[in-house]
């Protein structure tokens, strides 16, 4: 056989793939031929790829080709597969070449590209999605794939044009791309020339004409529905009509919730926050606030679930604090204990239990998980070097030092962790030590220490990964820190620090010592468990019936992956471990990080001052999640979020359902009578409601939050198009049509308002109070859509749900927490001075203000560059620099120099 193919030609992407994975089935000669050159004799015109035969016959489908190739490897024909390439030839084709031509041959960018092939790839990531399985066609990888693919790496190889929220999408074409046939087959094709080496080839195609096909509508769009069998509308209607009667009865409540036999048992707990810290937006979205929807989603599947957290007492940061603050330890744990539960109260949070590691029973359960390491052998005795603080007089703990780290040149790495790169650290390996406290340079010391032999409990650890990880839903992070630590070989782990306020080391002559916090913080979630309830054992010591949850930020992967499971491991005393870690990436604010001390940043104690209701905190957090990379947190972005996706969208829809009923329908819901197009609304509804449900159940809460934006778009799309107000002044059949579609739109309103449930407590539950949902309906949530407000069901008085956040309430948010109140202390000062030409009394501004005022001067710059660059309005540009040369003030004068005169327009 030969194999003819071309260099800027996109078909060969595929068939080269395809060729590659066919490789030793038979004897395959690769040509490389010209554009123009014609390599079938009987075609009139030059054709790529082209596979010749031994036969003779030639084969000039990339499809068919590939295909020959499949076939070769004993690949089986299935209806799925063709479907797909059926598919492709007539949906994605025709608008990837569109995509295409508009990025290479006219320079396009953006969504003048992506818009032509947006339907295209959301219909791929549903697929995938709803499939649940990581190809096309099944588990494994099939023809659709490899000609999917082909087709759409040319663009997708771009990230810009790779949706970030299309995930399944992402993740199905990250896995191909990866693969070596697909990537010599780019190699080949694009020559490290990316999309621009198909321009040759483009540039001889027709102009696309523009998108033919349905006029635009309001109605969901075709494709999507038009994948539904008549199988899926039928059973969409079945269950539809039966209604609330097809709901099981709710679960009895207990108090204490204890494990059940034959049930699902799920435990959650979220990373404790140090006690001494008030959290900021990043922690809350990183590990309670998380936790919070998987709880509440357990919950509404009636699976048995216990949510537990508290505050992280011990160590040398609550020491510091109750130095700074003229308090003892115990007073400092009781003060912020306080403060941290009324943010989460505020936050709606729903514990079953919020504790805290200053406990009897921590000292209890740490002290016999210990006992129990130590007389199986798996606790070493070394001496140390560790840094003390001269100053201060004490061994500083590892997070009371900062450095540069050893590994990346990092300048403020902790002494136990860099947060750059994420190695450990020993605290004297660190160039130039820093005490946090005093920032005098700390001398090293030796101390007697106790160590986890974590080495001699690696073969366990590897063996308990080997079982629980293949068919989790622990995160890719959490997945590849962990991984890359047994790669790395395990170490020794000090478990004892020379400190007093922590839980006491039972052994002679280390009473003086007390349990280093990452020992046994991690115990702290089964001594809250045991003060929450004296059966904990039920849920500690019951991995056969106990499904363990863990929700934290990145950077305690290594001590719930490693250091616990190692600890309960070799404690042998059937310890319920991790089945699912679930760890979020970093979420930033606006352009930099939170920062207490320079006042950047909204803090949980912060967040309530704002006037922005807690319900809109938690979407606007959980619609930016740091699932699979660093998100940012954008004053922006939240306004524009809450403007168009909850009082546009959601909002809009929910309340003009129930305004119809009350003011059309007298406050009753109207009779329905189905019409085919409403039986596929239903079912597609259904489907994306059992979309939500798949990602909820691998804890995708980010992707799970769209399912609920798109069923109300269509809800929107769907009054939109029928148009109830009209229709209900016209002839009887248009009256009744009126109330089927308002009657229809209620019942998408309540189903909203139970998905709603674990993002909007309070809206879902003010959603339930407008629509009179009947109590069952309320707390159980199926994967079916039902009728749970039949006709005659009353409902209640309905108002808005959701207010406009207007642009002067953001911009005076955005000042107030970006160091604003900073900048008022300097405006304030530069009023008060007797003379404008005394600058003495404001030269007293620390660095840290001025740092400050230097990070506001640079970011207002570039938001002037940009606007310059972007060649927006003049009035708007005007008023940017305004803000910037009034800035540089207030930096002249905190660094203690004359402000700038203004600077003239020379004269010509």
């Amino acid at each position: 056989m030969r194999l003819f193919v071309s260099e800027g030609a996109p078909g060969c992407l595929p068939v080269l793939a395809a060729a590659g994975r066919a490789r030793g089935r038979a004897e395959l000669l690769i040509s490389t031929v010209g554009p123009e050159d014609c390599v079938v004799p009987f075609l009139t015109r030059p054709k790529v790829p082209v596979l010749q035969l031994d036969s003779g016959n030639y084969l000039f489908s990339t499809s068919a080709i590939c295909r020959y190739f499949f076939l070769l490897s004993g690949w089986e024909q299935d209806d799925l597969t063709n479907q797909w390439l059926e598919w492709e030839a007539t949906e994605l084709q025709p608008a990837l070449s569109a995509a295409l031509y508009y990025l290479v041959v006219q320079g396009k960018k953006g969504e003048d590209v992506l818009g032509s092939v947006r339907r295209a790839l959301t219909h791929i990531d549903h697929s995938l999605s709803r499939q649940n399985c990581p190809f096309l066609a099944g588990e494994t990888e099939s023809l659709a794939d490899i000609v999917l693919w082909g087709a759409l790496y040319p663009l997708l190889q771009d990230p810009a044009y790779l949706p970030e929220e299309l995930s399944a999408l992402h993740s199905w074409f990250q896995t191909l791309s990866t693969q070596e046939p697909c990537q010599r087959a780019a190699e080949t094709v694009l020559k490290q020339q990316g999309v621009l080496a198909l321009r040759p080839y483009l540039q001889k195609q027709p102009q696309p004409s523009p998108a033919e096909g349905r006029a635009v509508t309001n109605e969901p769009e075709e494709e999507e529905l038009a994948t539904l069998s008549e199988e899926e509308i039928a059973m969409a209607v079945t269950a539809w009509e039966k209604g609330l009667e097809s709901l099981p009865p709710l679960r009895p409540q207990q108090n204490p919730v204890l494990p059940v036999t034959g049930e699902r048992n799920v435990l959650i707990t979220s990373a404790l926050p140090y006690v001494n810290n008030v959290p900021h937006l990043g922690n809350i979205i990183g590990c309670v606030l998380s936790a919070d929807v998987f709880a509440r989603y357990s919950r509404l599947r009636q699976w048995n679930t216990l949510y537990l957290c508290g505050t992280d007492e011990y160590g040398t940061a609550t020491e510091t604090k109750a130095v700074e603050e003229g308090l003892t330890p115990q007073e400092i744990c009781d003060k912020y204990h306080v403060i941290h539960a009324d943010i989460y109260r505020w936050f709606n949070i729903s514990f079953d239990t919020f504790g805290r590691t200053t406990t009897p029973q921590q000292t209890k359960i740490t002290q016999d998980i210990f006992q129990r390491l130590l007389t199986r052998g798996f606790v070493l005795q070394d001496t140390v070097e560790q840094l003390r603080c001269e100053h201060c007089a004490r061994f500083l703990a590892d997070r009371f030092v900062e450095g540069v780290c050893p590994f990346c040149g990092y300048e403020e790495a902790r002494g136990d962790q860099c947060d750059k790169c994420g190695k450990l650290i020993n605290a004297v390996e660190l160039k130039k030590p820093q005490c946090k406290v005093c920032r005098s340079c700390p001398v090293v010391q030796s101390t007697h220490h106790l160590f986890l032999d974590l080495p001699k409990l690696e073969k366990r650890l590897e063996e308990w990964l080997g079982r629980t990880l293949p068919g989790s839903d622990w995160t890719p992070n959490a997945r590849f820190i962990t991984r890359s630590w047994l790669r790395d070989g395990l170490k020794p782990r000090c478990i004892t620090r020379d400190l007093k306020w922590g839980t006491p080391v039972p052994l002679e002559g280390f009473e003086d010592k007390v349990f280093y916090v990452w020992f046994d913080a991690t115990i702290g979630y089964l001594s809250i468990t045991a003060n929450y309830t004296d059966q904990w054992e039920r849920w500690w010591k019951n991995p056969e019936q106990v499904d363990l949850y863990q929700f934290m930020a990145k950077d305690n992967v290594p001590f719930h992956g490693i250091v616990f499971p190692c600890s309960a491991l070799g404690a042998e005393d059937n310890y319920t471990l991790v089945s699912h870690l679930i760890a979020t990436e970093y979420l930033n604010y606006e352009d930099g990080k939170f920062s207490k001390s320079r006042g950047v940043g909204v803090f949980g104690d912060m967040a309530q001052d704002t006037g922005i209701p807690a319900d809109i905190w938690r979407f606007y957090l959980l619609y930016i999640r740091p699932e699979g990379q660093d998100s940012a947190f954008s004053w922006t972005d939240l306004l524009l979020k809450n403007n168009s996706e909850l009082l546009n969208n959601l909002g809009n829809f929910i309340n003009r359902a129930g305004m119809f009923v009350s003011k059309f329908f007298g406050g009753y819901v109207p009779e329905m009578v189905l019409t085919p197009d409403d039986q596929r609304l239903l079912a597609h509804v259904t489907l994306e409601l059992q979309h939500y449900h798949q990602l909820l159940e691998k804890v995708r809460i980010r992707d799970a939050l769209r399912s609920i934006l798109t069923i109300s778009r269509h809800g929107n799309q769907y009054i939109q198009v029928n148009e109830p107000w009209k229709r209900i002044k016209g002839s009887e059949a248009d009256r009744q049509r009126a109330g089927t579609v308002t009657g229809l739109a209620v019942n998408i309103a309540a189903l909203l308002s139970v998905m709603l449930q674990p993002y909007m407590p309070t809206v879902s539950a003010t959603i339930q109070a407008q629509l009179q949902l009947p109590p069952p309906a309320c707390s159980i949530l199926l994967t079916n859509f039902l009728c749970t407000l039949p006709a005659g069901h009353q409902i209640g008085t309905v108002s808005p749900l959701f207010q406009k956040l207007e642009n002067d309430q953001i911009e005076s948010l955005r000042q107030r927490f970006g160091g604003g109140q900073l900048e008022e202390t300097f405006d304030l000062k530069a009023k008060t001075s007797p003379k404008p030409t005394v600058i003495e009394t404001v030269t007293t501004a620390g660095p840290q203000q001025i740092q400050a005022l230097m990070d506001e001067v640079t970011k207002q710059g570039n938001i002037v560059r940009e606007l310059k660059a972007q060649k927006a309005d003049k009035n708007q540009v005007a008023a940017e620099v305004a803000k910037l040369l009034d800035l540089k003030k207030q930096l002249a004068v905190a660094e203690g120099k004359p402000p700038e005169a203004p600077k003239g327009k020379k004269k010509k």
